[in-house]
């Protein structure tokens, strides 16, 4: 298994049928650290989930799970973070976001954390 990466999770939620909620809980489950932006505040097994631009250090990946227009109030924040990578997972793609990053040397990634955590290739 990979060394662990610090996940931030956007668009984090405790509603055990969103694709977010699974991503949080099998993130964990390969062990590496969860933080979480949400629409409102909420915590799910011990990850605080917080509500708006939380102050995150030493994030390795941003895995989204918020629509291009849901993306946009968070575009500075994403790259103020300086993440390793952004993955958009199914649904997210953005291709406006995708040239910001590019700019600022952040990896883009089109794929599904899910399905990238179950092959080893997170």
């Amino acid at each position: 298994m990979s060394k662990s990466k610090k996940t931030l999770v956007m668009g984090a939620s405790t509603v055990p049928t969103r694709y977010a909620y699974k991503a949080m809980k099998m993130l964990q489950r390969y062990n590496h650290p969860v933080v979480a932006v949400g629409k409102k505040e909420d915590e799910l097994d011990g990850i605080k989930i917080h509500k708006g631009e939380a102050d995150f250090d030493e994030v390795d990946t941003v895995t989204l799970y918020l629509n291009p227009m849901n993306q946009k109030p968070y575009y500075d924040y994403i790259v103020d973070l300086k993440p390793k990578r952004v993955i958009f997972n199914p649904g997210t793609e953005n291709p406006e976001l995708y040239a910001l990053l590019k700019e600022n040397n952040i990896e883009v990634e089109v794929g599904c954390t899910l399905v990238m955590l179950s092959v080893n290739q997170y």
